[in-house]
């Protein structure tokens, strides 16, 4: 006579470690967005602090409970992996949010590390939740059907989300195209970190975007509204020996060049003689100061 305990299966271990490490990759993710930019962003760089925080503290302590056999069968695996679990909904939500309406003044914009990034809390919502159905697995008629629907919920929310990660990434919210600046716009060399780096008139420091061309810029909708390409008819202050040049945009304005480079601002500079925005990667490529030798 068999027990009618039946054999209990460690699929909760599995399911429990395979959601802490996607845990550690959401987190990792958003630390390296963090730390190549999105600190300066008002607001967003505390919340991706905080993102990076909670998944390796989750990723920790849903890994601890997955390895110690007592706590699968309480609930210590159940409230670590529930954390997990909403936690991955809970950050596709927000990045959905900044993608579609913005979210604290920022709208995201389509980029390989925010889909990556989407795609594993997905992933993550399913492994965890697959965890706590899973429950400690009992060979026998009387558990097979239950199991069977938590998993086509489970398969369901899975599936909700990535089409809603997939519309939200197809159809981001655009921005407005930048009002035309009237008058003239003064460049001039400033020493902002022991180097001569190109700033306008008010001091504000000016950035070049790797992706353009000297002809040509690739910076609309949501990457203007973050770096606002400076417009205006332009002119030389005491020290500019580069060349000044404009292209036009094709929103209608006339954007300033120097040496080739299309000229921008950057938002996370809150005050002249600031260069945050100097050597981050954001929004499709590189932002780096524009180096001048003044006379």
């Amino acid at each position: 006579m068999g027990s009618k305990r039946g054999l209990s299966l460690p699929r909760r271990s599995v399911s429990g470690i395979a959601g802490a490490a996607l845990l550690v990759a959401s987190g990792a993710i958003h630390l390296d967005l963090y730390l190549t930019g999105y600190r300066t962003i008002p607001t967003i760089g505390w919340l991706f602090l905080l993102q990076v925080i909670a998944a390796f503290a989750l990723a920790a302590a849903v890994g601890a409970v997955s390895l110690w056999p007592k706590a699968l069968v309480g609930t210590e695996f159940t409230l670590a992996a529930a954390s997990g679990a909403l936690f991955g909904l809970g950050t596709l939500g927000g990045y959905l949010l900044s993608l579609r309406i913005g979210l604290f003044g920022f709208t995201e914009v389509r980029t390989t590390a925010g889909i990556v990034a989407g795609i594993i809390d997905v992933a993550i919502f399913a492994a965890l939740a697959v965890a706590i159905g899973s429950g400690p697995v009992t060979l026998g008629l009387n558990r097979a059907v239950p199991a069977r629907r938590a998993f086509s919920v489970i398969a369901a929310v899975s599936v909700i989300a990535l089409v809603l990660l997939a519309v939200d990434v197809a159809s981001p919210k655009t921005q407005p195209a930048a009002p035309v600046a009237s008058g003239t716009t003064t460049l001039q060399a400033r020493d902002i970190g022991g180097k001569m780096v190109l700033t306008d008139a008010a001091g504000r420091t000016l950035y070049s975007f790797a992706p353009d061309s000297p002809n040509k810029s690739v910076c609309y909708g949501s990457c203007a509204a973050y770096w606002p390409p400076v417009t205006g008819a332009p002119t030389a202050g005491t020290g500019i020996t580069g060349k000044i040049g404009t292209i036009k945009r094709t929103d209608g304005t006339t954007q300033l060049t120097y040496d080739g480079h299309p000229l921008y601002t950057y938002i996370g500079d809150n005050a002249p003689g600031q260069d945050n925005g100097n050597n981050i990667n954001l929004n499709g490529g590189l932002w780096l100061v524009v180096p001048v030798s003044a006379g």
